[in-house]
C-alpha cells in the first residue's frame, strides 16, 4: 500500500493539493492542435441561428425556416411574422411600392401608463424601423393587382390606433381610384388604450369606409392570423366579402383564459382558434400560407369576371 505522503503535491505557496485534484483540473482542459484550452475559452452559439417551433418544439436553422415561409416542417405550425415577410411572399418577384409611410403616432393625449406613451413609440421606431403598427403596399400577386395592408405584431401588439385607422383609410381610397381588390392582414391585440378615445374612433371610421368600398363593388379579403382580437374582430376585420384564416389561428374578441374566468367553465377543445371558427360558420376558409399566393389571385380573377 503506497504512504500518503506519495500521493501530496507542494503548490508554491507551500499549501498541499492531492493528485487526484490535480487530475480533475486536467480534466477540464481541451487539446486542440497541440493547444491546451480551458471551457472558458469555448465559443458560443450566434443567436437567431435556430429555431424552435412552439408547438411540437421542432429544432431547426432559421434560415430553413425561412426557406418554408416560415412553416414548421413538422408539425405545419405558421410561425408569426410581419409585413415585409408578407409582402415578400406574396407579391410578384417581391416588387412592390409602399403608401403612406410618412404617417406617424403622436401622443395627443399626454398618456403615461408604465412609461410615458411618446417614450414607449420613440422607442420601437429605433428598435424596428416601424413607423406604426401597419403598413400598406400595392403590387402584383400572379399578375393581379392588389392593394395589401398588413399589420405588424411588433408595433405595440399591433394595436389599433389612429395612424392605422388613417392608413386603412386612404388604402381603400386608393383601392377606389385605381380600381384594385383590397387585402387586410391582420395580426394585432385590439385597440390601442394609449390613444383611447382616439382608437376607439377608428372602429367606426374604417367599417365605413368598407361601406364605399362596398358601394364601389370591390373586394374586400380580410385574413385573420394568430392573434387577432379586440377592436379588429369587432371591426373590419369580420367585414370582409371573404373572411379567411391561417391554420390554428387565435381569433376572437376577448382572450379564451379571459372568457373562462367571467363564464366559470371549462371551454371546447381548440376553442376560438381558425377551424373551430369555421366549423362554426365564422370564417369562409382557412388556408395554409404555401397556398395563400394563389388563392388570392384566384379570389381576385373571381370576382373581377
Amino acid at each position: 500500500m503506497k504512504n500518503r505522503e506519495e500521493d501530496i503535491e507542494v503548490n508554491l505557496t507551500g499549501e498541499e493539493s492531492t493528485a487526484s485534484e490535480a487530475s480533475k483540473s486536467r480534466w477540464f482542459k481541451r487539446i486542440r492542435k497541440g493547444i491546451t484550452t480551458s471551457t472558458a475559452d469555448k465559443k458560443e452559439t450566434p443567436e437567431g441561428l435556430w429555431t424552435k417551433c412552439p408547438s411540437c418544439n421542432h429544432i431547426c436553422t432559421s434560415s430553413e425556416l425561412k426557406e418554408n415561409i416560415f412553416i414548421c416542417g413538422k408539425c405545419n405550425f405558421h410561425h408569426r411574422i410581419g409585413s415585409d415577410e408578407y409582402f415578400d411572399i406574396l407579391f410578384d418577384d417581391q416588387q412592390f411600392t409602399t403608401l403612406f409611410d410618412n404617417i406617424t403616432s403622436k401622443d395627443a393625449l399626454n398618456f403615461t401608463d408604465l412609461k410615458n406613451y411618446q417614450k414607449r413609440l420613440d422607442e420601437i421606431h429605433a428598435k424596428t424601423d416601424l413607423k406604426d403598427s401597419m403598413r400598406v403596399a400595392t403590387g402584383k400577386i400572379n399578375g393581379e393587382g392588389y392593394v395589401i395592408a398588413c399589420m405588424d405584431f411588433e408595433f405595440i401588439g399591433g394595436s389599433l390606433g389612429s395612424v392605422m385607422g388613417e392608413k386603412f383609410s386612404r388604402a381603400v381610397d386608393y383601392c377606389m381610384e385605381h380600381q384594385l381588390p383590397y387585402l387586410v392582414i391582420s395580426k394585432s391585440g385590439g385597440a390601442r388604450m394609449m390613444e383611447s378615445a382616439f382608437s376607439l374612433m377608428q372602429l367606426a371610421k374604417t367599417s365605413g369606409k368598407l361601406s364605399q368600398l362596398s358601394d364601389a363593388k370591390l373586394p374586400f379579403i380580410s385574413l385573420l392570423t394568430d392573434p387577432t382580437f379586440g377592436g379588429i374582430s369587432a371591426s373590419f376585420g369580420m367585414l370582409g366579402d371573404l373572411n379567411i384564416a391561417e391554420p390554428g389561428a387565435l381569433i376572437g374578441f376577448a382572450g379564451p383564459r379571459v372568457i373562462k374566468e367571467t363564464i366559470k367553465k371549462d371551454l371546447p377543445p381548440g376553442f376560438q382558434r381558425s377551424e373551430f371558427l369555421l366549423e362554426h360558420g365564422f370564417l369562409d376558409f382557412i388556408v395554409d400560407r404555401k397556398e395563400l399566393k394563389d388563392k388570392l389571385s384566384e379570389v381576385a380573377f373571381l370576382f373581377r369576371n
